[in-house]
């Protein structure tokens, strides 16, 4: 695989640049050839021209491209308007093809089916190189039906752009289709002798505060925690709507939880409602948090997967890369994310409107993100080019450790407010001397229990037991009240240990001596059976002062009736087994 890089000028020197490839092909094995054109000037004439020059000289060559943010020239921030690159192909077997649709959320499942059933005939397509205009669209249903591909098969791209991001003006094409303003291009790549290695590469690292989005719909996210979304950012951060919000907003998207994988979402705008535009779709009930763009996180990534991807031995390395990321590390500092892949094999790309990558066969739309691509023909070399990656560091990092610092003060206290109010939220529905629950809670779960039995969403039905430690009284009146602490908290203890393996069991303390087990779905005999064994275990325990005790257990079945009703029932036959002789279960129906 060979790769020429051209920087578009209009002084004819572009024909020059073809010449030179006319004749390198001439004299080498080359098979199919492929230029990528990445257009910064919204002016599509030249591009126009360019193709035409492209189909006059090479008329044997494919050719696609779209509009862009910027261009990625060997590894860095191109100042070229207009980029090309010309991929030579040099193995007989490896094969390629484009396809082209008008890109419309209609048409999203017909399209994609259609290349789908290519792939499914040509069993030699293993990539799929996209490019696509994609905004005001919702990618959902796209990249569900993208997902559907062969297993085999990676997927990567970008979405076409302007170089003004709030212009949202763009184009793609190709050779053969012409240019569209709502379109999409797929590159299909393969053969047995083709391979390609992908990754992604984030570095903001999320803090721990998770919100629920409660309201969204597409790309706008209406509510987190059932407040506007727009209150996190006031919150949290002091960003208000206004010219700024952008560029505020940038250094902290949202980390949206995608199963194992993190997908970071840009708000780009705040609407009066004080709902926010983000640059993706977000579904409702999913967990988002914040997120800060942190350059060593992003470089220690680079030096992570860039050795991979130089241990795969590529030929050339194609980067789309967010220009969210190129507004956060400004032009003077941008190509640190990837000049050092041009090292290890030309590195060319874009700055994109979206970025994405196929990962476990899941089709995933990113932001904010660095996509990266290695391709190679053949088998890998026996001598592998070393590069060391450790060398990538941060030319302005004077802010980076007080950076570090505030957000490691952030989490911390954060930790230690969520450990604050769990105990708080723990300690509003437990009682403090034996950590069961209290009385509210355990009535808060019975009348629960009693309405979903309503509703019929209980299997076996609800049973209750409630006990009463035997002769109590005498225990503190002989031994003193601490010592009828030990014996309320032993039986504490027997209760956890006798009901922990018991299905939808739920312990509380009713008052005093008194406790009350709910179990919301079993019979009654299971209810009798586990009374028994407390009954029993209870009764084995010696204390070293008021030496053995006993309990006495009502049990009963609920039947269709209020709360109320139910407890008077479980009362009076905990009354019966003490009337009986105490130290005894009472079965009422």
């Amino acid at each position: 695989m060979k790769q020429f890089q051209i920087l578009y000028k209009e002084d004819g020197g572009f024909l020059e640049n073809l010449k030179e490839i006319k004749q390198w092909r001439a004299s080498h094995s080359a098979y199919v050839t492929i230029f990528r054109i990445y257009s910064e000037d919204m002016n599509l004439e030249h591009v126009k021209h360019i193709c035409e020059c492209l189909d006059a000289e090479m008329p044997d060559a494919l050719y696609l491209g779209c509009t862009t943010n910027a261009n990625i020239m060997e590894g860095i921030l191109s100042n070229a308007k207009i980029i090309l690159t010309c991929t030579i192909f040099e193995y007989e077997t490896t094969q390629a093809r484009i396809l082209q649709f008008p890109f419309l959320e209609e048409n999203v499942a017909r399209d994609v089916a259609e290349l789908k059933k290519y792939c499914d005939e040509n069993p030699w397509v293993h990539a799929v190189e996209m490019y696509a205009t994609i905004m005001d669209m919702s990618m959902m249903e796209f990249c569900n039906e993208m997902s559907c591909l062969r297993e085999d098969i990676q997927v990567f791209g970008g979405g076409a752009f302007n170089p003004d991001m709030d212009d949202d003006t763009a184009a793609v094409f190709s050779k053969g289709n012409g240019f569209l303003e709502h379109g999409i291009i797929f590159l299909l790549l393969g053969g047995t002798d083709f391979h390609t290695y992908s990754t992604f590469i984030s570095g903001w690292k999320p803090l721990k505060r998770k919100f629920r989005v409660t309201k969204a719909d597409r790309e706008i996210l209406y509510e987190l925690d059932g407040k506007p979304a727009l209150d996190v950012y006031r919150r949290f951060l002091n960003i208000d709507r206004n010219d700024r919000f952008f560029s505020n907003t940038l250094e902290f998207p949202l980390f949206l939880e995608h199963g194992d994988i993190d997908i970071l979402r840009c708000p780009l705008a705040a609407n009066h409602d004080d709902s926010l535009v983000m640059s993706s779709d977000i579904q409702e009930d999913a967990f988002v948090r914040l997120a800060y763009g942190d350059p060593e996180t992003i470089l220690v990534s680079i030096r992570e997967d860039g050795q991979k991807i130089a241990d795969f031995c590529p030929e050339v390395i194609q980067a789309f890369s967010c220009a969210a990321r190129r507004a956060f590390w400004g032009d003077e500092n941008i190509s640190d994310e990837t000049i050092l892949f041009n090292s290890v094999a030309p590195t060319m790309g874009f700055y994109t409107h979206g970025e994405f990558l196929r990962i476990k066969g899941d089709m995933l739309n990113f932001n904010v993100t660095l996509v990266l691509v290695a391709m190679r023909e053949g088998d890998m070399p026996n001598t592998v080019h070393k590069v060391n990656f450790s060398g990538a560091q941060i030319d302005n990092n004077e802010k980076i450790p007080i950076i570090r610092r505030f957000v490691s003060f952030i989490e911390a206290s954060t930790a230690e407010l969520e450990e604050m109010n769990m105990k708080l939220a723990l300690s509003s529905v437990t009682d403090g001397l034996t950590r069961l629950y209290n009385r509210a809670e355990i009535e808060r779960r019975i009348c629960s229990a009693l309405d979903k039995r309503k509703n019929q969403e209980t299997g076996n039905g609800i049973s209750l037991i409630m006990l009463d430690i035997d002769n109590f009284k005498k225990v503190n009146d002989i031994y003193g009240h601490k010592e009828g602490d030990h014996v309320i908290q032993a039986l504490s203890d027997v209760l956890r240990n006798v009901a922990k393996k018991v299905h939808s069991c739920f312990l509380g303390r009713w008052g005093g001596e008194e406790f009350m087990v709910l179990l919301s779905d079993s019979n009654i005999d299971t209810a009798v059976a586990l009374a028994e064994k407390i009954r029993l275990e209870f009764s084995s325990v010696t204390y070293e002062t008021a030496g053995r005790q006993t309990v006495s257990i009502g049990v009963t079945q609920a039947k269709d009736e209020t709360a109320d009703a139910l407890y008077t029932r479980v009362d009076k036959a905990l009354y019966m087994a003490k009337a009986a002789g105490k130290n005894q279960v009472v079965k009422l129906d």
